[in-house]
């Protein structure tokens, strides 16, 4: 139970008891009056205490900034903790601007290395998860309509079930070549020119096979009601630009988050405070991208993700996606710092970041 329904139901049982005091006077009239002061008050205070948070345009401290892009920053409370976090706003259709990712290969670079590289670009933001030990990335990423990224599809069973696997899907947000964005889940592998993309979260595939063949998709369907039809769950996902994380936070403007079936968290893990970067996008046609400071005592907690998904339907997102977060955390508009990165060293190297580009 969050802190507002808490407190709502301690007004209830607060009334509750008055009504019982003001009955022993006999007085009816004293009952109604402190009764309904009581509940105007209970609802009234913890839509102050609990409400969204306030953002604040910080265009001027990451200047210049096209028309279409807009930066915003808020250091209110979240839930009555010390809360800092930046997004982005940028308009998908402006074909000025281009929305892309980038790789590297066998190594990691800082988001300052890959915003150098890349030509100083406007925005640079950490995307996937990845292994430490390979530097690969476990997520899909798409470059100019082609998969450079792949999702992991086989994660081996522990304990009795040691010759046993998982096969999850896990999530990722693209753009097309119309500039439309788009949250699935999907399976990819090399063979395959484009990802196969699910518009809903799918079960784990357990089985004792180590791999998860090419065609597994393909015999998965939806039933059609009132027809004999049979409709395949995943079809081709032509995306110009896609980046892979997890979990989903948001699905139809409401919170959603498929962390059970991309297995990402695990335990009470998906209740633990972080750092955060996630995406989003609105009805209206723009990308939200957010990076939330976290693992500073006393200055910056970090958001659960829930809180994160809140965030982003606060900010009109139908759909948005959970990134690498923790200590990969980080956000460059201009080339400079939004958040400040929760390793002791700074930015942490990484495999893939998205970008926004001036054209």
């Amino acid at each position: 139970m969050d802190g507002r329904k808490r407190f709502i139901v301690g007004c209830f049982g607060f009334v509750v008891f008055k009504i019982k005091i003001f009955m022993l006077n006999s007085n009816l009239s004293k009952i109604f009056v402190a009764a309904g002061f009581i509940l105007a008050v209970c609802f009234f205070i913890p839509f102050i205490s609990f409400g969204q948070v306030k953002w604040i345009n910080v265009d001027a401290d990451f200047a210049p900034l096209p028309a279409s892009v807009q930066v915003f920053k808020t250091t209110d409370s979240l839930d009555g903790k010390p809360f800092i976090a930046y997004y982005v706003k940028a308009k998908l259709k402006d074909k000025k601007l281009d929305f892309t990712t980038d790789t590297t290969l066998g190594r990691r670079l800082t988001p300052l290395q890959f915003y150098e590289k890349n030509g100083q670009p406007l925005l640079v933001v950490n995307t996937t998860f990845f292994s430490f030990e390979t530097n690969r990335n476990l997520n899909a990423v798409i470059k100019n309509g082609k998969l450079v990224g792949y999702n992991i599809h086989t994660i081996p069973m522990r304990g009795k079930d040691t010759f046993q696997y998982w096969h999850p899907f896990g999530s990722a947000l693209g753009i097309s070549r119309r500039r439309t964005a788009d949250v699935a889940w999907l399976y990819t592998d090399s063979a395959l020119k484009y990802p196969s993309a699910a518009q809903s979260a799918r079960r784990i595939i357990k089985d004792s096979v180590s791999y998860l063949p090419v065609d597994s998709t393909k015999n998965i369907y939806y039933s059609w009601l009132h027809s004999n039809k049979m409709i395949p769950v995943f079809k081709k996902w032509k995306m110009r630009t896609a980046i892979g994380g997890g979990p989903v936070l948001v699905q139809y403007g409401r919170i959603q988050i498929t962390n059970e079936e991309e297995l990402k968290f695990t335990g009470k893990a998906i209740n633990d405070k972080h750092p955060r970067t996630c995406m989003g996008y609105t009805n209206d046609g723009y990308l939200i991208i957010m990076a939330i400071q976290g693992r500073f005592s006393g200055i910056a907690d970090g958001a659960t993700l829930e809180q994160e998904a809140k965030l982003l339907i606060d900010l009109g997102c139908v759909e948005a996606l959970n990134l690498d977060g923790g200590g990969s955390s980080c956000m460059l508009v201009n080339g400079k710092e939004t958040i400040k990165p929760s390793d002791k060293t700074g930015e942490r190297p990484v495999p893939a970041v998205f970008i926004i580009k001036q054209n």
